[in-house]
């Protein structure tokens, strides 16, 4: 069985880099201190216990229903419903150095995708594996990367309780090339601790084969400043949370422009042709 690197989340961010660099993926140790861990899940709490296996089959189609199965709460937008996410995870300085390395050369500013918590059930089975970034399969390979994903363990990650499989060094392979099982590591960590991995590693969220432990995880990813996100980041957090948000998150969420004047492009996302930031504060939105 394939096997992943492990770094302490306060590396030198070259370090991490060299390693996603050559593999694709990485384990941080220490992602989240004991404190934010704490805080983050007693606000999960109540939503998760309000939220039901499979979704009530409220998926966008069959085939996402699917994919995620029956077993797996889920808690999805999270910018607008934690403050611990928005304050401080969305924000992380591993987030920012990883997408500065992988993403700079594909947009002048990347976003929030998705912050979603899956919290994968006894009976889940394995999802099929893929690559994130194949969710905009209109794009060329050629363009290079353009998503930075992560999946933070809010609980211990086992082998047995569903612990996210990821095939490093499936970066650069060929699209079409399928991993074979000796190739899939599995990201066992304790909680806290986060796999970070490129939009084009090959992952899948693990099987759960307990008879009674849940695994919870937080899928947090970013990508270019000029895609579509799947998360509607804009409906998810609206101009009144997002308001009083620090700037960083504000721009994380989307509500600047994505300004490419400078690099011989265009720009995307005014509202009466400025950024909408400045229109938040002037009490315009």
């Amino acid at each position: 069985m394939a096997t992943l690197d492990r770094l302490p989340a306060a590396a030198p961010a070259a370090d991490i880099s060299a390693v996603l660099k050559r593999d694709g993926a990485v384990i941080l140790e220490d992602f989240l201190d004991p404190a934010l861990l704490a805080d983050f899940n007693r606000e999960l709490d109540p939503l998760l216990a309000a939220a039901r296996p499979g979704n009530d089959g409220q998926f966008v189609n069959p085939l996402v229903a699917a994919f995620y199965g029956d077993r797996v709460r889920h808690v999805t937008g999270l910018a607008g419903k934690s403050p611990a996410f928005v304050e401080q995870v969305l924000v992380h300085p591993v987030y920012e150095s990883v997408a500065r390395e992988f993403l700079s050369a594909t947009c002048e500013q990347h976003v929030l995708n998705l912050g979603h918590v899956m919290d994968r059930g006894p009976g889940a089975d394995r999802q099929i594996l893929h690559r994130d970034q194949q969710v905009w399969h209109h794009i060329p390979k050629s363009v290079g990367e353009i998503q930075i994903s992560s999946v933070v363990a809010l609980a211990d990650f086992t082998a047995e309780n569903g612990a996210t499989a990821v095939v490093p060094g499936s970066h650069t392979w060929p699209w079409d090339r399928r991993a074979e099982e000796h190739e899939v590591a599995v990201a066992e960590m304790p909680a806290g601790s986060a796999v970070v991995y490129l939009g084009s590693v090959i992952h899948a969220g693990g099987a759960n084969t307990t008879e009674d432990v849940w695994r919870r995880g937080i899928h947090v990813s970013f990508c270019a400043g000029w895609l579509r996100t799947e998360e509607n980041q804009y409906l998810v957090a609206g101009p009144d949370r997002v308001r009083d948000l620090p700037e960083r998150a504000r721009e994380l969420l989307g509500y600047t422009v994505h300004d490419g004047i400078l690099t011989g492009g265009g720009y995307l996302g005014t509202v009466e042709l400025v950024s909408p930031d400045l229109l938040l504060d002037a009490g315009r939105l």
